[in-house]
């Protein structure tokens, strides 16, 4: 086999374990888009998986691919990128997915990838490969984001309570199962711009590598619709484990309860993206429903199930980047 042969065949299988990310990224997290429209009731499961599945593919129509720049060029040194730390990096995220998946957790793919990133890197080329800018953004995310998801999530609700204090419960009920339909269609939308683009990322860094495009060249369409497009058919499969986490554990909503978390959920993914920071979906809705739920008072809140939460985002990382290195390890091995 020659040459160029053998590096298709090798960018081809990376490719397919990263549309494979992705699509568990989507299955994953498909409970962050769905969870408080299942639980209020608005829609049946089957319903609310293909309604978010919809409009994380419309997102790639709205979002520009600045957090996929970050993932491609701005999380580690480029220059040190080949086959095994791409093939460390998207095992150390898999495995961890499948780990938390199983488990019912409602962790990060966005950091489980960060991390594998940053284990494939640092046990090839040690720390000097990290840039700690990008980095730095995304973990300081990890704690603005759940707050940003709070605070807004919260306000929302002080809102909603305040402009319909003279309706009656029935008709505030009424009104806001028809709302919630918008709510969840806007998560879903930051939910598909977010996501997506961290695997556009990890794809666009393995074809610079392989010298089969260039950063001036941009994205190629084709890793843009197939990462879009994976994510929005691992959504459609749902990951039924966590939304029961997402939706029923932490605290109880009702549809207006719904409304407000979504909402500030989604208007917090929009500014993480159009900043190109890649967040935690899980983080921050996991913060506008404690938000929502802590308005009616701290004791609607199992704060036991959101401490647990916590715990796993603080592991993602680190675990997923020691996979990651054990993966790279065996990836020189084999690739």
């Amino acid at each position: 086999m020659s040459g160029l042969n053998a590096t298709l065949w090798v960018v081809g299988l990376l490719v397919l374990l990263a549309l494979l990310f992705d699509f568990m990224n989507g299955f994953h997290d498909a409970a962050n888009s769905i969870a408080t429209v299942v639980s209020t009731g608005v829609l049946k499961p089957h319903q609310a998986v293909a309604w978010a599945a919809i409009f994380n593919v419309i997102a790639v129509f709205l979002f520009q691919l600045k957090v996929a720049s970050t993932i491609g060029k701005g999380t580690i040194d480029p220059s040190i990128v080949d086959y095994h730390v791409v093939f460390g990096a998207l095992v150390g995220a898999c495995a961890w997915n499948v780990i938390t998946w199983y488990y019912g957790i409602p962790s990060s793919s966005s950091h489980a990838l960060i991390g594998g990133l940053v284990g494939a890197a640092l046990i090839k080329a040690g720390p000097d490969a990290l840039k700690l800018d990008g980095i730095g953004k995304t973990v300081a995310f990890i704690f603005i984001a759940p707050v940003l998801g709070y605070l807004l999530g919260s306000i929302l609700s002080v809102i909603v309570a305040w402009l319909c204090n003279r309706s009656t419960p029935r008709k505030v009920d009424k009104i806001f199962r028809r709302l919630q339909l918008v709510s969840a269609s806007l998560y879903s939308l930051g939910h598909g711009g977010n996501d997506a683009q961290k695997t556009i990322g990890i794809i666009w860094m393995l074809l610079m590598a392989s010298g089969l495009t260039s950063a001036e060249n941009g994205v190629p369409t084709w890793v843009i619709v197939a990462c879009y497009t994976a994510m929005g058919l691992g959504t459609l499969f749902g990951g039924w484990r966590i939304v029961k986490t997402m939706g029923q554990r932490i605290t109880k909503l009702k549809p207006v309860g719904g409304f407000c978390a979504e909402t500030g959920g989604a208007l917090t993914l929009f500014m993480s993206t159009a900043l190109g920071i890649p967040v935690s979906t899980t983080h921050t809705i996991t913060g506008a429903i404690v938000g929502v739920g802590s308005t009616r008072g701290a004791s609607n809140v199992r704060w036991g199930v959101a401490g647990s939460i916590v715990w796993a985002w603080v592991l993602t990382i680190p675990a997923s980047a020691f996979i990651a290195a054990a993966a790279w390890w065996i990836g020189n091995l084999i690739i």
